[in-house]
């Protein structure tokens, strides 16, 4: 068997089956054990699947509660959204997407004067002392794990807005199964929102890379910042300059011992 196909046919079975051993494969596919190591290895480092003791299972991101995400990595979720807030301009229509570290986004635009729509409860209730930022919801369900606002049937809505930039979250990116997300609810809107961006940012700390949630809302490529706060894989790297994505990491060497406010 030709090895992309024996790599993409171990892929499905491992999805398929969610967790197996590794004698399993070799039993499966009738080739050695360090071939099934080899071949494993390459879907890990691809963020399909994940290994675990005694085999491996599939890489689904789970859907935390806010709180948890919240708390998780604050610092560098603070950074993130500062190096996020320099590229918003007074008078830019904005859209804040529902996530932990686009709520962080509110400490260093709060003195601009936008618009902002968003689907974020906790940006709307921050937002609120800051007369000089126009708050418009999505509306829809009151998601409460998630504190966001989604609705199937408003989705549509977001379509009559003309977004100067979009501030995105995600639950996982992979290169190969691009930026994800667990919540269906939620995606119809995320999807529509990218493409009435004319700029596409994506904030997104280390923990996320090489993972994937359950639904793709928007393609790597179809982004044109990512800001994390660690170093990026080669992978990544070839892949942002192939597709004229800039990507950057907060903080920057000489912000590094300064308090963020």
């Amino acid at each position: 068997m030709i090895k992309t196909k024996r790599i993409q046919q171990i892929k499905e079975y491992v999805i398929q089956h969610q967790s197996v051993s590794l004698d399993d494969l070799v039993t499966t596919f009738g080739v050695s054990k360090n071939t099934i190591r080899r071949d494993v290895q390459k879907l890990v480092e691809e963020g399909h699947i994940q290994k675990v003791y005694g085999g491996v299972a599939a890489n689904h991101a789970r859907l935390e509660s806010f709180h948890d995400r919240q708390t998780r990595n604050q610092l560098q979720k603070r950074w993130i959204a500062k190096d996020a807030a320099r590229l918003v301009d007074d008078g830019d229509v904005i859209f804040i997407d529902s996530g932990t570290t686009t709520l962080e986004m509110i400490h260093f635009i709060k003195e601009k004067e936008l618009t902002v729509v968003t689907n974020n409860l906790d940006f709307i209730v921050q937002a609120l002392p800051y007369t000089q930022l126009q708050v418009i919801s999505t509306g829809g369900q009151l998601e409460r794990k998630t504190k966001s606002f989604s609705s199937i049937t408003n989705t549509n809505d977001v379509l009559q807005y003309n977004f100067d930039k979009v501030f995105m979250a995600s639950t996982g990116v992979s290169i190969s199964n691009g930026v994800t997300n667990s919540s269906p609810v939620e995606t119809s809107m995320k999807e529509m929102v990218v493409k009435k961006g004319r700029e596409v940012i994506l904030l997104v700390d280390h923990t996320k890379f090489n993972k994937y949630a359950m639904l793709t809302y928007c393609q790597l490529d179809e982004i044109d910042y990512l800001i994390t706060d660690d170093s990026l894989d080669t992978s990544y790297t070839t892949f942002f300059k192939k597709n004229q994505i800039k990507w950057i990491v907060a903080p920057s060497q000489d912000e590094s011992q300064q308090t963020l406010t």
